[in-house]
């Protein structure tokens, strides 16, 4: 989420914000409420959600492999396209310098939450309902093999964060997705059983590469190249518009994704089922998040590297993953909830990590960096900060 309209503490006079910027700043601040609306609705009224699902625009082919080009994967690829624009290449200049955090990073991106998804695996042997214990597994699988959201950069600025880390983290986690990814799906496969277990093989052996490369790398990569080509001052004068397309994209994005499992689990509801997901994808979250308190301190690093690292291992694409599993694991519906759940968790964990490290600096902060108000974070216009979940 991110907060990208002007400082209160700024006491210069500033034009009066018109009423695009307004709604898109009431879309920002009030993010989360309005994406657990969305979520309310899909159970609901699910179905101009299905029928968005249902839309297919043809068929493309990738890397000798086939996909279905629907309307949800066109809204994905906008979402990762618009997180492209808001990377600033210049700010890669001082990785080379310090590799050891990014490559520490992406290293436990991927081990942690499969270490706690083989936990869970085995903690779960004794659960009454072993479909059940499957959906867990699939929908883990999917949140564990997703890159870094783009809404991490987002989060870590607020907390004075390392951006050149963040946004390191957030572009090398996508280039190397179509690694990374099937290695996940592959990993939780052997931990699965029965149909779970072949469908996540399959998608890792032949579905997830060409779905990552044409929804996420290209439309990421497109981003950022236009970017250069335009330059910063070319795209200001249309940032608040792709930034209110984004989040109404978005929101739509999660509607229809949410349309194909809450409306069961809404009408038949399996508390104990549902209980379980809520502990277990929040035990994942903290996990995640601590781990980059843990590697910050293991390499005697800053507070604006552990800002970044936390934020980086603790947020995942969970967006992608919605949409991965509504295409390729439709029988499953059930696998979809705990990456809803681990979507709405994040934003909470961050949140409350957001707010623990907002303590009033010593002295005013100097323009450009994050600037506190109370318990507020804020970051000052012009961020370019995307909004990915």
């Amino acid at each position: 989420m991110t907060f990208d309209h002007p400082p209160r503490e700024v006491p210069r006079m500033r034009p009066a914000a018109n009423p695009l910027d307004r709604i898109s700043h009431f879309v920002h601040d009030h993010f989360l409420g309005l994406l657990l609306a969305t979520y309310a609705i899909a159970a609901l009224g699910p179905g101009p959600g299905m029928a968005i699902r249902s839309v297919s625009l043809g068929r493309i082919s990738l890397m000798g492999e086939g996909m279905n080009l629907t309307l949800p994967s066109l809204m994905l690829g906008f979402l990762l396209l618009n997180a492209g624009l808001g990377v600033k290449a210049s700010e890669f200049r001082n990785l080379a310098k310090r590799p050891a955090p990014l490559g520490l990073g992406l290293l436990a991106n991927l081990i942690i939450p499969i270490t706690y998804i083989f936990g869970i695996s085995w903690a779960l042997q004794a659960w009454h309902n072993n479909g059940e214990v499957q959906a867990i597994l699939v929908g883990l699988a999917l949140v564990a093999s997703m890159p870094i959201a783009g809404s991490s950069t987002a989060w870590s600025q607020n907390a004075d964060g390392d951006l050149a880390l963040s946004l390191g983290l957030v572009v090398a986690s996508t280039l190397l997705s179509p690694l990374a990814t099937p290695l996940a799906l592959h990993a939780v496969g052997f931990m699965a059983e029965g149909d779970y277990a072949e469908d996540l093989h399959e998608l890792a052996a032949h579905g997830s590469g060409i779905f990552l490369a044409a929804c996420v790398v290209i439309p990421s990569m497109a981003g950022i190249a236009i970017r250069l080509l335009l330059g910063e001052a070319r795209l200001a004068a249309s940032r608040p518009y792709l930034k209110l397309a984004n989040s109404v994209n978005l929101l739509v994005l999660s509607y229809s994704n949410a349309a194909a499992a809450l409306p069961q689990a809404v009408a038949d509801p399996d508390w104990d089922f549902l209980g379980a997901i809520l502990a277990i994808t929040s035990g994942l979250c903290v996990l995640a998040f601590g781990s980059g308190r843990l590697i910050a301190g293991w390499l005697g690093a800053d507070a604006s590297t552990k800002a970044s690292l936390m934020y980086g291992l603790g947020m995942n694409n969970n967006g992608t993953g919605l949409v991965l599993a509504s295409m390729a694991l439709a029988d499953h519906p059930r696998v979809m909830l705990p990456i809803i759940f681990y979507n709405l968790v994040q934003q909470v964990v961050a949140g409350a990590v957001g707010r623990r490290m907002a303590e009033p600096p010593a002295s005013p902060s100097p323009e450009g960096h994050a600037i506190r108000s109370g318990d507020e974070v804020r970051v000052p216009a012009g961020t370019g900060a995307p909004i990915v979940p």
